[in-house]
């Protein structure tokens, strides 16, 4: 196929493709405990169905020990072509809380070419970039596909990494496209060469055998949750800079965004400052940062007076490429233990750890990438770090290390993933799902 008739055909399946992902986010597949399992086993049937409607000869769930099914499809390499290996994950994040969304977060709803919903962006779109891709050559494909839908990425844990591991020849590959991050700016095309890993733990505070009056003991009796907020205020010093030993300050060799573009971005509001030192590319992609993603506390809404016996909070840090997220974990763990007053009793549980990864950008696949990207997007594309984690990524590059792995997809930095009123701009899914295509194409003639 040539470029004009594999752009027109990714045109032409636009429609088709964006009423499937409308069914596709009005699916609640949060796979978190506490949620309902039914909707996630949905996402993955209907993922199913999605891929045998891409020409994929076959098609099928793969059950994950301890984990809800992925979804994998192949097709054969034409002799002499390479294979792609095309990843991304149809479970998503849990709402939080429904009075922050302008639009029920599982009632997708289309407004000036944006889509709104959980999971519209991350990672949903995803799935949709590789089946308007693939849709594209009508099962005619110029490289060996495989392709590999994972169904718990969201919740933090190393499940399909083991299966991979396990089964490396199902996942075996030239190149692996991760269509799961995106583009800082709308249309801004962005190949992204570096990710954080992720230490995460909840750290537990205990003061007295039970919570007590705190007119009648108050003064006297250690107050856990206290002690936990100052525990937790050591972390970072007044301008933001972590203070924990052994977590040092990292450099992106690379552009990152502006003051004004990341201010805007991320909400900061007039007059607030933001934290940490050095570039926001060195601050946001290659050094460490730690955030209290959530507190075990008495609500103000209700609140009794009494001294607290136990809080708790769940503590998260992201790790630059070539920090030990282990290593992250136990420094950050024990520089709590030593600033907790008092004498409480401090205990660590439920850790999750997941490696960065950082790019070679001087392959073959990187090279069409480029070229594809150029035509898709009218601009040739920058390498970007991301702050986030993909756990499975760091599993591809240990198992397969002479295979590139190309991160780019059809999400921006102004999509709120994670968050309230997540939402996808049409336009890039259709820019990030012809740039796929075109990659394809030109990468099956190298």
């Amino acid at each position: 196929m040539t470029p004009d008739q594999i752009e027109n055909a990714v045109a032409a399946e636009m429609p088709r493709a964006v009423d499937e992902l409308k069914r596709l986010v009005a699916i609640p597949s949060v796979a978190f405990p506490g949620h309902p399992e039914e909707p996630v086993h949905a996402a993955a049937a209907m993922t199913e169905e999605l891929l045998r409607s891409a020409g994929l000869p076959h098609v099928r769930q793969i059950p994950v020990e301890g984990s809800f099914p992925a979804v994998y499809g192949e097709a054969p390499a034409p002799d002499g072509a390479p294979t792609v290996l095309l990843y991304a994950h149809y479970d998503v994040q849990p709402a939080g809380d429904l009075a922050l969304w302008r639009t029920p977060p599982f009632e997708p709803t289309l407004v000036d070419g944006r889509l709104y919903g959980r999971g519209a962006a991350d990672d949903k779109s995803g799935v949709i970039t590789h089946l308007l891709a693939l849709r594209a050559f009508q099962g005619d494909f110029p490289v060996g596909i495989k392709v590999i839908i994972e169904g718990q990425e969201e919740y933090a844990g190393e499940r399909l990494e083991a299966f991979v591991e396990q089964n490396p020849e199902l996942f075996r590959a030239d190149a692996i496209v991760v269509a799961d991050c995106g583009n800082p700016t709308v249309g801004d095309a962005a190949v992204t060469t570096s990710l954080r890993g992720l230490a995460a733990f909840t750290i537990e505070v205990r003061s007295l055998t039970e919570s007590v009056h705190s007119g009648s003991f108050g003064g006297a009796a250690p107050d856990a949750l206290a002690a936990l907020i100052r525990m937790l205020a050591s972390l970072h010093d007044d301008n933001g800079d972590i203070r924990v030993p052994g977590l040092p300050r990292g450099v992106f060799l690379g552009t990152g965004p502006s003051e004004e573009e990341f201010r805007a971005t991320a909400g900061v509001l007039d007059g607030v400052s933001l934290v940490g030192s050095g570039s926001l590319a060195d601050r946001l992609w290659a050094s460490y940062a730690i955030t209290v993603t959530g507190i075990d506390a008495p609500t103000v809404q209700g609140a009794i007076n009494a001294v607290q016996s136990v809080a708790r909070a769940r503590v998260t840090v992201r790790v630059p490429p070539a920090g030990d997220p282990d290593a992250a974990a136990n420094d950050v763990v024990e520089h709590l233990r030593r600033a907790a007053p008092w004498g409480v009793q401090v205990s660590m549980t439920d850790r999750v750890l997941g490696s960065g990864y950082l790019a070679d950008t001087g392959g073959s696949a990187r090279t069409a990438l480029n070229r594809a990207m150029e035509r898709a997007f009218g601009r040739a594309p920058r390498d970007i770090g991301a702050g986030g984690s993909i756990p499975l990524v760091a599993t591809l590059v240990k198992q397969f290390p002479a295979a590139e792995i190309l991160l780019f997809g059809a999400e921006d930095d102004g999509a709120a993933i994670h968050a309230p009123n997540e939402r996808l701009v049409l336009e890039e899914l259709h820019r990030a799902a012809t740039a796929e295509a075109l990659f394809l194409a030109d990468y099956g003639t190298i």
